[in-house]
């Protein structure tokens, strides 16, 4: 039974390492970034010693693939994205204690070592097995270089590791209708040898730790992930692969193969701790060997089994080792109702979003936040984004600070007034002030990160309420020590709003802050001296002039995003359409028996008791003829009467429901499906001028 750690002496906080292969999109960030980095910073708050780790992952296959594509060595694709994303976390405010690379020395080192000792302990077993193999290419596929029909759901683009359909886990051999990503050839298959991890063999310690030890403290969607996988029986896992990008297999016979990704990958949280430690004059080994210390994964759903079950399997094998007290991983962040997919460029890029939206990082936090995908997928539009920030962060929180500025400087000339005698409703105010960080607290230790920014607004919302209800601008004409109470209880909510709303909008609570000039020792500094505090923000205390927190997001701001994935949307579908494959080749002679004319639609009329066909005259130049086409369903009779059209005048007269067409009027598709003239633009083309 795992033992629950009510007061640990110090936390590790491990967010999934990124690939190297794209920049971070705002699914990495809902999924695992800024939930990891809301916990870390509040966990500091409190006075924690905290790690927070992370880094680049920059070896498997997907390095490799990116590699080939843009024909550059994987060397130069992970210095490229390792540079965008360290940037991109750096001014999004993603405060990790150290991120690190799994291509550095350190990190080799220790995942070779850990290797070595369970290889040295016997905890693998060699098999050798049939693998795929591109006779073309003259190599084994790894899992990404595969991809095929998948044998539980059918979806035909799964790959050899993972369906990205259904999320169940395989193995490329399991793929029906396999095919190599490098040549698009047909693999055969080839024996090879490989060490292999016995899931089995840590069945029941499994079914004991989680299943039982965690069964009410886990997320409903990680437990029932962890025990379909467990109920279905475990089986040995590779550890190693055939590939030429990775760390080096550091046993006899292991030439030509590296450790397999995910094995290499989690133990990058211990190098980059290592690191961290070693830069800070620390001992690492606490921070993950100590009992007293407790380990929380923050992760995706696709990473579940890799961190419940894989790698807790490796620690344990191991022995030195603490393991996760929780992993809470969130579903997918879906895109204006669409997957989000970086190959098909649907997505928002945060460095894309940091270059479009300057200043505005808390914007996106906030929002990711509220629409988290904790227990199902969810979906970002850039709709919710804007009514996020304009009736929210600008209505509520910025509306409420601004009015407490403003009027202590026209009041008070920015001086924090010295507050009378505390009405019923001043103290039922501050009392409840003093209850939002345990209120924040209790959501976000149970990780209800959506739940917890909502509580934040309350108490912004609390501030507006209460002002509204006291009305200092209509009482000073007649108390004006009554509005001196008022403004200093308003002031104290203002001032713990700075305080707690670091965690989930850091960049907004060191503004606040500024403003409120509480950067010295008078003022609070702690999330629990918000609820132990007498006073947060002491009479006579000078705050500086109002600057607004947030701006209004306009309308044409949003357009102008939406315009950009509905071009991606295009692009995507021109790439993906299926284009008729060519006619039997014909010679000159047989197209110019073809006789095109320009011609002008003169009268347009549905035809009686059918769905496709109009009747329309024609004006050739030569005369004007009847001619039925099958375009009812993409244009009114109205609409093409007067337009321009390319006709095939020559052939021959077919009747059509009794009616008899002289003639074709020439159309193809766009890609919504939808019929298009093709027609001369050029002003000055007349009817009847021949096309060759």
């Amino acid at each position: 039974m795992a033992e629950k750690l009510t007061h640990p002496e110090r936390y590790t906080i491990t967010a999934a390492l990124p690939y190297t292969n794209g920049p971070i999109h705002i699914g990495h960030l809902a999924g695992v970034y800024v939930p990891a980095d809301i916990y870390a910073r509040y966990l500091r708050l409190n006075g924690n010693d905290v790690a927070f780790v992370c880094g680049s992952d920059e070896h498997g296959v997907a390095i490799s693939m990116k590699a080939k594509k843009e024909g550059i060595t994987p060397k130069e694709v992970i210095d490229k994205y390792d540079g965008i994303i360290r940037k991109s976390f750096q001014e999004f405010g993603i405060t990790f204690d150290n991120y690190s690379r799994t291509s550095r020395e350190i990190h080799h080192k220790t995942a070779s070592d850990f290797f070595v000792k369970l290889y040295e302990q016997g905890d693998f077993i060699e098999e050798t097995t049939a693998q795929l193999y591109d006779e073309e290419a003259k190599q084994f596929l790894a899992d990404r270089f595969v991809v095929g029909t998948c044998p539980k759901c059918g979806y035909e683009e799964a790959y050899g590791d993972q369906c990205e359909n259904c999320g169940s886990t395989l193995n490329a051999t399991d793929l029906i209708n396999p095919k190599s990503t490098i040549t698009g050839t047909v693999p055969t298959t080839k024996e090879t040898k490989h060490w292999f991890l016995p899931l089995d063999r840590y069945e029941d310690f499994l079914k004991e730790w989680i299943l039982v030890g965690h069964k009410s403290d886990w997320k409903p969607n990680v437990y029932g992930q962890c025990k379909s996988w467990i109920d279905d029986g475990l089986k040995p896992r590779a550890v190693t692969r055939d590939l030429d990008w990775g760390i080096p297999v550091p046993v006899e016979g292991g030439e030509g193969k590296v450790l397999y990704v995910w094995f290499d990958a989690p133990i990058g949280y211990i190098s980059s701790t290592k690191e961290w430690a070693e830069r800070e004059g620390k001992d690492w080994q606490p921070y993950w060997k100590d009992e007293n210390t407790k380990l929380v994964h923050f992760i995706g759903k696709d990473n579940i089994v890799f961190h419940c079950i894989i790698f807790p399997a490796i620690l344990k094998a191991h022995g030195d080792y603490i393991l996760p007290e929780n992993v809470p991983a969130n579903e997918f962040l879906n895109l204006e109702g669409n997957k989000l997919s970086t190959s098909k460029n649907w997505a928002v890029w945060l460095h894309e979003y940091l270059e479009e939206f300057p200043d505005m990082q808390d914007v996106l936090r906030y929002t990711l936040t509220a629409n988290a995908p904790e227990t199902k997928d969810n979906d970002f539009t850039w709709k919710d984004f804007q009514a996020r920030n304009n009736n929210e962060l600008v209505a509520i929180l910025g509306n409420f600070i601004n009015r407490v500025v403003v009027l202590t400087n026209k009041y008070y000339e920015g001086i924090v007034p010295t507050p009378s005698e505390f009405s019923q409703v001043d103290k039922e105010t501050l009392e409840q002030l003093r209850k939002y960080p345990e209120i924040i607290s209790s959501s976000i230790e149970r990780y209800r990160f959506r739940e917890a920014g909502q509580e934040l607004m309350n108490l912004a919302r609390l501030g507006n309420k209460y002002l509204a209800d006291e009305e200092p601008w209509k009482v000073i004409k007649q108390d004006e020590e009554r509005v001196k109470t008022i403004m200093f209880v308003a002031l104290q909510i203002a001032t713990g709003l700075s305080v707690l709303s670091e965690p989930f909008l850091p960049f907004t609570s060191e503004k606040l802050k500024n403003i409120l000039a509480i950067n010295s020792e008078k003022a609070v500094s702690s999330w629990a001296e918000v609820s132990t505090k007498e006073t947060l923000l002491p009479a006579d205390h000078k705050i500086n002039k109002a600057e607004l927190l947030f701006r209004k997001i306009e309308d044409s701001e949003i357009q102008a995003q939406l315009d950009k994935l509905e071009a991606t949307k295009k692009a995507n579908e021109n790439e993906n359409k299926e284009l008729m494959p060519q006619k039997d080749t014909i010679t000159f002679d047989d197209f110019t028996k073809l006789d095109m004319r320009v011609g002008t639609i003169v009268e347009a009329e549905k035809m009686p008791k059918t769905k496709k066909l109009l009747v329309l005259k024609v004006d050739t130049g030569l005369d004007t003829r009847t001619i039925v086409s099958g375009i009812a369903e993409s244009f009114t009779p109205e609409e093409i009467v007067g337009k321009k059209v390319t006709v095939l005048i020559n052939l021959a007269p077919r009747a059509l429901r009794g009616v008899e067409s002289e003639g074709m009027i020439l159309m193809t598709e766009n890609a919504d499906g939808k019929l298009v003239f093709v027609n001369p633009d050029e002003d000055g083309v007349g009817n009847g001028e021949g096309i060759s």
